[in-house]
């Protein structure tokens, strides 16, 4: 937890009374490196914790690999050092280089934070849907998922309920993998980035060779960008839940692909935004 949570002096200021001084936890933001084969692909800023999983879901997301075979090993290296006040030098883990089974291309030189990968990144919504169905090994669009909206609808609370640091912090994204024909929570994972979430999920999917995640549901505690569908898509995952808004690029390539958008997902109330058939609808509706 030192790692994930670190602890902060503070002061607590209410209008009308005394300020109170004490102890409080922040979440962690640490830097990690990413190399593959020695050589750095990209940094991000990460909370310490599963980084294995966050590189093979950040690797999956970019069309690097797909499966858990191609994936073959990831190590810190030594070479991440810090030297305190004592002298001795300690290993920060914040320089990871993954190695790929023989015969896995490397990373293209351009994959570094790719062009289409985000909202601001100021190309059009057409080119930046066509680069996803080009990259994409997986397809969502005939997948048989279908769920109970009363199941969806108990997803957020489970999510809430398993994240730890952020009872401590307040200051996390969180996102989970559920089984749709269950509605078993299958992994969840906290970060201070909400796409460094959703890789570390995917990574763990990855490594429990569980891609595509035909018949599953990635649930999210913030909105719905883009860059988030993306991943889903990347992953064969074919639905998106957010008890948030999506954007406008996210609801179109996820209409475009054949994914289930699902938004300001709340108690028992959501948005659905595209292939509502695989909620469970009773045939009732309201024209309004």
């Amino acid at each position: 937890m030192s790692r994930i949570a670190a602890r902060r002096r503070v002061t607590r200021i209410t209008v009308g009374e005394p300020p109170r001084r004490r102890a409080d936890f922040l979440a962690a933001e640490e830097p990690l490196e990413i190399r593959v084969g020695g050589k750095a692909l990209t940094v991000t800023m990460r909370t310490p914790g599963s980084d294995v999983e966050l590189a093979a879901g950040f690797l999956v997301s970019e069309g690097v690999v797909h499966s858990a075979d191609e994936f073959a090993t990831a190590r810190y290296c030594d070479g991440a050092v810090t030297t305190g006040d004592d002298g001795v030098s300690t290993n920060t883990y914040n320089v990871l280089d993954v190695a790929l089974a023989p015969g896995v291309a490397p990373p293209d030189p351009s994959i570094e934070r790719n062009f289409y990968t985000t909202s601001s990144c100021g190309v059009c919504g057409k080119a930046s849907i066509d680069a996803v169905a080009t990259v994409s090994r997986y397809t969502v669009d005939e997948d048989p998922l279908r769920i109970d909206p009363a199941t969806l609808a108990g997803f957020p609370d489970a999510l809430r309920a398993g994240q730890a640091v952020f009872e401590r912090t307040g200051g996390l994204h969180a996102a989970a993998l559920f089984d749709g024909g269950t509605g078993e929570m299958l992994v969840l994972r906290e970060d201070v980035g909400r796409h460094n979430a959703v890789d570390k999920v995917i990574g763990w999917a990855l490594l429990n060779d569980r891609l595509p995640a035909r018949g599953c549901v990635l649930m999210v505690s913030g909105r719905a960008s883009f860059e988030l569908a993306q991943k889903a898509l990347m992953a064969g995952i074919p639905m998106l839940a957010a008890v948030s808004a999506p954007s406008s690029l996210a609801a179109e390539l996820a209409s475009e692909a054949g994914l289930t958008l699902v938004g300001f997902l709340r108690g028992p109330s959501m948005v659905v935004y595209s292939r509502e058939d695989r909620l469970a609808l009773d045939g009732r509706s309201a024209i309004g």
